[in-house]
């Protein structure tokens, strides 16, 4: 009986215990404005092939939250934003697909790639946040390409920048997906020419 009591008393106490801050109400996550049909099929014997790395980051990339540039050397973070998953794998994924859609060619995984890894296609993923002073949403992408096997480097660096109407989660999700898929549809012009 005094377990019981015991136990009981102890429970109210249980909610007031946290591990871990609180999770955001909604996770922020980008999508590929264009994408292959679903069920179409894609074979290397009939389409070039092309391999897309994860974008390397700084450190204020290397984490799950949404950078804000205050000032010429000052780096805050979104209150409460937080992305799905790093966006360096984001936005690989979303370069992937607008390539596939609009060049035609076959994008092939690091592993999928061995054999034979047509193109390749490298880079820094250099900004994916916010710019405060200008309040606009700001991806920067310098892009390293190889076009064929034994080829010339060739790089370029791709900007887009779309306002901001709230430093809010909300806003700044959907204009940095609008920018990112700006920079992703000028990248595939660049890799299908």
């Amino acid at each position: 009986m005094k377990k019981l009591l015991i136990g009981l008393t102890a429970l109210p106490l249980a909610g007031c215990i946290s591990f871990g801050a609180k999770p955001p109400e909604a996770l922020l996550s980008i999508t590929a404005a264009e994408q292959v049909p679903v069920g179409q099929a894609q074979s290397s014997a009939g389409a070039r092939t092309i391999t897309i790395q994860v974008p390397s980051v700084p450190q204020a990339l290397a984490n799950n939250r949404v950078p804000v540039q205050t000032g010429a050397t000052d780096i805050a973070y979104v209150k409460e934003a937080q992305w799905v998953e790093p966006p360096a794998r984001q936005f690989a994924r979303l370069l992937s697909d607008t390539v596939a859609a609009r060049t035609g060619r076959v994008v092939m995984s690091g592993a999928q790639s061995l054999a034979d890894p047509g193109a390749r296609l490298a880079g820094e993923l250099r900004g994916f946040g916010v710019d405060a002073t200008t309040r606009e949403a700001v991806v920067t992408y310098d892009a390293a390409l190889v076009r064929d096997e034994g080829g010339a480097l060739e790089k370029r660096r791709f900007e887009a920048r779309v306002p901001v109407t709230a430093i809010e989660p909300a806003p700044v999700g959907a204009a940095l997906n609008q920018a990112a898929n700006r920079v992703a549809g000028e990248v595939a012009d660049w890799v299908g020419r």
